[in-house]
């Protein structure tokens, strides 16, 4: 079954007239980000050279995915929009509410008991909205896309920041808040910030170890965790065309660890290769006719330079395998590297679990090349020294690994297989070893390994690297192991060498699924009446929250002045608390609760200045909102880094914190705020952070005449009577600044 093909020829029957008049209108060669964003336009948007990182331009996407776990909250806003039906294709996939605890089976059953409201209220609202839904067990949303909707030209939003893993189908695929699917389900103009471009030209040809993951893991390394802001990685070369449709995937997936907006390869023959592996072959037949419009142009190629803000080049050839963390994924080693570190850290030596699988690592040819080390191992008969547990990527992946003897290799060596979901990638791990209050190292093919991200735990030391090299020091047991130079010791005493890993693009005997787990929308869907239990504690009905009230903000308390690193992690966790994803006022009770105050280096603790007392911070928010009063919250660099949740940016919302105030935004999370209707401010001068003290009423000035490039006048009112003034600027458009009037983007829709 082709989803959508309909639209797909479209867009492929219009692509060349327009790329021809985007052409004509900027007078120079186009890179591929440029061919598919340019002639996505909204149509009243007019075709001229954008100011890169500065312009905010409406577009008309294709179509929208959402995960279960932010899409409660979606389509939550979404019934209150108006609509009858979405404008667009979208779709539901229940990933991220299975917990891994025993193995795929019960895990699953589980799941299905615990989040029944849940899964119900997601498939009557999409049964409502005409909304395509993958029940859970489907798979991850980002494998299911690749496998199904996904198509070279397109352009697709995500409630979910690694949407950009159909960047390796030659897609611009964004990751975005709820409140901006809403917007492209409602059939409104969807705006973003024109981004600029970085160009990746890849070189030679991987070979040995080297995978497609460490070309990502050395970009993250060059780039840093926010070297991607408001930038689309764009990679391009003959190495690209040696790339296989899933091993691009993961390169443009694991893009969003930079802060990227996207990331894109072009369409090949590898691309046109997995199109018709996954039964996409009308698919593939098309793209192959318009292949130069979804390619950059040779004059992009022949001088990148040129075209691209920022360059990179990388020699596959050349490539060491890369092992990346801990408790950030831009923290690079080379494997010959990374012994040393382990020593040198003091990190836990002992590797005690490794995790294969996520939406980053769980196609087919992953799984194959991490059972060849597996195989090796069981045949020289070197025991497996770790815990191993493997996510398969989606139903059909599961079944073929389990046709072909994938799963039975992994299973007869130890492993458990978890449900084919997001599960440890994502905090979904009840981890049953004694690992709770001391250090410990994992090691996994995921994307993500701030601390606390995959059990919860501050003491696990997570390390991201390639599923075979996950295989390899699952085997050794040990962080120092290089397999590359290192030999193990088997049942025998005999010395063993690990053999390159080995896989298979696609299957020798193809894709093959019982049941994919697809249920479409019902055809009277428009009758069904969505009701929430006002008892529930997992479902809340969403108020509309309150429009300004046209003064500025005076004399508000500072809730938390936050130190170091903030993700959306440490504002709103994942793990258990994904069972609050559609209650606002209960997931609110995690707010910032893993920040830590600059004042006493703890977490979850800030001064109430009435009491003198230390107490949690969304206690102390729900204090002041009682009292009438809102709050402020200010931090450092990247703030909102991470995931695309827009819970980080409701729950302060909800709590009436009225002010962020920080040294940078990241930019979905920036994005999200404004969407709800919060002030999103920076220091103009970031020595004022220091400026900022704990008792501190901090006023902005200047609202009754905020304007788009116009700062803000930050005033704090000290506790000894004193005052300090400074400036604070802001990325506001008019359009926005009217969603800050209205109380949030979703009053001012309607």
């Amino acid at each position: 079954m082709i989803f959508d093909i309909d639209i797909i020829r479209k867009v492929y029957e219009q692509l060349p007239e327009k790329i021809k008049q985007v052409r004509e209108a900027l007078q120079r060669p186009l890179t591929l980000t440029e061919k598919i964003l340019l002639t996505h336009l909204s149509p009243d948007v007019p075709v001229k050279n954008y100011k890169r990182a500065g312009d905010y331009v409406n577009f008309a996407p294709d179509r929208v995915a959402m995960q279960d776990a932010t899409a409660q909250m979606a389509l939550l806003q979404l019934m209150n929009s108006g609509r009858t039906s979405v404008a667009v294709p979208s779709t539901v996939h229940c990933d991220h509410l299975i917990q891994a605890y025993k193995n795929a089976d019960a895990d699953l059953e589980t799941a299905n008991v615990t989040n029944r409201e849940v899964y119900e209220f997601l498939r009557d609202v999409s049964n409502k909205f005409g909304i395509g839904f993958w029940k859970p067990g489907a798979g991850i949303i980002h494998q299911v896309v690749l496998e199904n909707y996904a198509f070279p030209g397109g352009m697709m939003i995500g409630t979910d920041s690694h949407t950009p893993n159909a960047g390796g189908l030659g897609m611009i695929a964004i990751g975005v808040g709820g409140a901006d699917a809403v917007d492209v389900m409602a059939g409104l103009p969807w705006e973003l910030k024109m981004p600029k471009l970085i160009g990746v030209k890849l070189t030679g040809k991987l070979s040995g170890w080297s995978a497609p993951k460490d070309v990502i893991l050395k970009v993250a390394g060059i780039l840093t965790v926010k070297g991607g802001t408001n930038a689309v990685i764009e990679y391009f070369g003959e190495g690209a065309e040696t790339l296989t449709a899933t091993g691009k995937g993961t390169i443009c997936n694991m893009g969003a660890e930079v802060g990227a907006t996207t990331s894109i390869f072009p369409f090949d023959e590898k691309s046109a290769d997995y199109l018709e592996q996954t039964s996409r072959k009308e698919v593939a037949d098309e793209a192959r006719k318009i292949m130069e419009h979804l390619q950059p142009d040779p004059e992009v190629v022949a001088n990148p330079e040129k075209y691209y803000d920022q360059l990179i080049e990388i020699n596959l050839s050349e490539l060491e395998p890369h092992i990346n963390g801990p408790f950030t994924p831009d923290a690079a080693y080379t494997i010959s590297e990374f012994g040393e570190a382990v020593k040198k850290n003091n990190w836990p030596r002992k590797m005690e679990v490794g995790l294969i699988g996520s939406c980053t690592n769980s196609s087919y040819e992953d799984l194959t090349r991490a059972v060849s080390i597996v195989k090796q191992a069981s045949d020289e008969h070197v025991p497996v020294k770790a815990q191993f547990l493997i996510n398969p990527g989606s139903e059909q992946i599961r079944y073929t690994a389990e046709r072909d003897g994938i799963l039975k290799i992994f299973e007869d060596a130890g492993a458990t297989l978890i449900a084919n979901a997001c599960g440890p990638c994502i905090g979904q791990w009840k981890r049953d070893d004694d690992v709770k209050d001391r250090k410990n190292s994992i090691v996994t093919s995921f994307n993500r390994n701030f601390a606390k991200r995959n059990d919860g735990n501050p003491n696990t030391h997570a390390f991201v690297t390639s599923p075979e090299l996950v295989a390899a020091l699952t085997i050794a047991g040990d962080l120092c192991f290089n397999p590359l130079t290192d030999t193990l010791e088997n049942e025998k005493g005999e010395k063993v060498k690990l053999k390159e890993p080995t896989g298979f693009e696609k299957p020798p005997m193809g894709y093959e699924v019982k049941d994919a787990g697809y249920i479409e929308p019902a055809k009277n869907g428009h009758e069904i009446e969505i009701s929430i239990d006002p008892d529930s504690n997992r479902l809340q009905k969403l108020e509309p929250f309150p429009a300004w009230d046209g003064e500025d903000l005076t004399d508000l308390p500072l809730l938390i002045k936050v130190k170091g690193k903030c993700t959306t992690d440490h504002i709103s966790m994942a793990g258990p608390w994904l069972r609050f994803r559609g209650h606002l006022d209960n997931i609110s009770d995690n707010m910032l609760i893993g920040a830590v105050n600059v004042f006493n280096d703890k977490t979850n603790a800030v001064l109430d200045q009435e009491t003198n007392e230390y107490i949690n911070v969304p206690k102390l928010a729900r204090k002041y909102k009682s009292q009438g009063v809102g709050s402020v919250v200010v931090a450092e660099e990247n703030y909102g880094e991470g995931s695309s949740r827009e819970h980080a940016a409701m729950e302060p919302r909800h709590l009436n914190v009225k002010v962020i105030l920080v040294k940078s935004f990241a930019r979905i999370h920036e994005t999200n705020l404004k969407k709800q209707g919060m002030l999103a401010l920076t220091f103009v001068d970031n020595e004022d952070y220091n400026k900022i003290q704990e008792r501190d009423k901090i006023s902005i000035l200047g609202l009754k005449d905020f304007a788009p490039g116009k700062d803000l006048t930050v005033q704090l009112l000290h506790a000894d009577g004193t005052k300090d003034t400074f400036k604070a600027s802001h990325t506001y458009n008019e359009q926005q600044i009217e969603w800050f009037r209205a109380g949030s983007a979703l009053n001012a829709m309607k």
